[in-house]
């Protein structure tokens, strides 16, 4: 352990009063869990088994297998937790295979360890609220806006989370110490800190600074300017009108967007093609990505009620990524739309990957709808997906930083508000619909007309010769100690 960061973040000290309270909860959570700080965990790799043929990654458990190599390598910490901390760890995992290290995938929830009981339950309450949100328009604006935005952005909430994981430590005690880490979640961040590896980058996700995200003794990284404002000035994170002490300028960085080697590489190329369709007045394609919580199910259906003309006479192609989702895979293929539409499904990774091949090469409109129940699968889905799609349609998450023109939907708790603004600030997509009426509306706009798409592909394309996109790079120099 390195000291006690929950009295004080970055020269702030926190009230008696919430620094007992954080103490109460760690006890609290070591005995509903069952703590024992003696606890050890021998750990092993094995080849990831979808993610190693693309960026060559391997996976760290508990299971025998091979040691992780001490050179070369890095270590990339994250939780299952929605989808986003795994997206971010598979867009460092490719840049750092690209860069010719070894990346060695280390989630907190792979262990039967407290902290991964911790997280499982604190999981379950926030994919609840996530989902509720989207159904209740009272809860969602008197209480998940409001602890999404600002509850998680205080002070106090770090130093609870702080404490919290001091609980999470024992599993790092078997990990080279001396290879770098990046963290994609703060939680795997604190819990590295506290058990003292080397060099701790923390690469925090949104574009809404929260207190939420620090992980003081670590390397924090944001993906857009005016994030790096915010944390570097801990803005609205102390007491109303609070002026804080900064983050010093060695502990935070401006990256760029955090986004697969595979993604950047090709953006002309997709660009143009989408561009070439679009001249060409080939069906567009749109892809809808559904969230880790599962909270878009009305507003799925509106989309495909809504295109169903366009289905019908084979001038759309509608893709829907259920993610690992198979209520929501079930209820789209089991819902009546129209005899004239063949709903095509994917079920195995293997024909995922055929359906796009097969879209790299030729027009197929039509309703397609994925599932995969590996949540590696499920999730680089859209990666694959996304670079044979014109049109992204997706809620603010952390899908909002990637290069490719994005209707954005209703976010899903008030912090990703600010994930739409910088895709208005980019250029590469519109901003956040509220409702289904704004939704339905831009989907028109993009179908029927070319000047948006147009113009979101040129300003992915000029954001790329910027080094907009370059962020999964840079954390990974940082790592390095470059």
């Amino acid at each position: 352990m390195t000291g006690d960061r929950s009295q004080s973040i970055f020269g702030n000290q926190i009230s008696k009063h919430v620094y007992n309270k954080a103490v109460k909860q760690k006890e609290r959570f070591a005995k509903q869990f069952g703590y024992n700080p003696q606890d050890s965990y021998a750990l092993f790799v094995q080849p990831n088994p979808v993610l190693k043929k693309y960026v060559n990654l391997y996976t760290i458990s508990q299971e025998k297998g091979s040691e992780i190599a001490k050179s070369k390598s890095i270590i990339i910490g994250t939780i299952r937790m929605g989808y986003g901390h795994y997206r971010i760890a598979m867009a460092v995992a490719s840049a750092a295979h690209s860069m010719g290290l070894t990346p060695y995938w280390f989630d907190l929830l792979s262990f039967d360890t407290t902290g991964a009981r911790i997280i499982k339950h604190l999981e379950k309450l926030y994919s609840l609220g996530s989902r509720l949100s989207q159904q209740f328009y009272l809860f969602n604006k008197l209480y998940w806006e409001h602890l999404t935005a600002i509850g998680f952005k205080r002070l106090p909430y770090n130093a609870s989370d702080q404490k919290m994981t001091e609980l999470f430590a024992n599993i790092y005690e078997n990990l080279p110490h001396s290879v770098p880490f990046v963290a994609t979640h703060a939680w795997a961040s604190q819990a590295a800190i506290h058990a003292g590896m080397k060099r701790v980058v923390n690469m925090i996700p949104d574009n809404w600074p929260l207190a939420l995200h620090l992980s003081e003794g670590a390397l924090h990284t944001v993906q857009t300017p005016s994030a790096y404002y915010g944390y570097r000035t801990l803005k609205n994170m102390g007491k109303r009108n609070e002026i804080l002490n900064p983050m010093p300028k060695d502990s935070l960085y401006y990256t760029g967007h955090y986004i697969d080697h595979e993604l950047v590489t090709n953006i002309e190329k997709d660009c143009t093609a989408r561009i070439n369709r679009m001249k060409a007045k080939k069906p567009r394609r749109f892809l809808l990505s559904i969230g880790g919580a599962g909270a878009q199910q009305k507003l799925c259906m509106d989309i495909i009620k809504h295109c169903i003309p366009l289905l019908e006479n084979e001038k759309l192609t509608l893709i829907i990524n259920t993610g690992d989702h198979k209520n929501i895979f079930d209820m789209i293929v089991n819902s009546p739309l129209s005899p004239k539409i063949q709903c095509k499904t994917y079920t195995q990774w293997t024909d995922t990957e055929k359906l796009v091949n097969t879209l790299s090469t030729k027009d197929i409109p039509g309703l397609h709808v994925v599932y995969n129940e590996n949540i590696f699968s499920a999730v680089y889905a859209t990666n694959l997906l996304m670079r044979v799609s014109d049109c992204l349609i997706t809620k603010p998450s952390e899908l909002a930083f990637y290069p490719i023109p994005k209707l954005f939907v209703a976010r899903v708790g008030g912090h990703e508000m600010w994930g739409a603004i910088r895709g208005a600030e980019v250029g590469d997509s519109t901003v956040e619909c509220e409702t289904t009426e704004h939704t339905l509306q831009a989907l028109d706009l993009l179908m029927y007309d070319d000047d948006l798409l147009s113009m979101y592909c040129n300003n992915i394309i000029k954001a790329k010769s910027i080094g907009v996109y370059n962020g999964a790079y840079e954390v990974i120099k940082l790592a390095l100690g470059k």
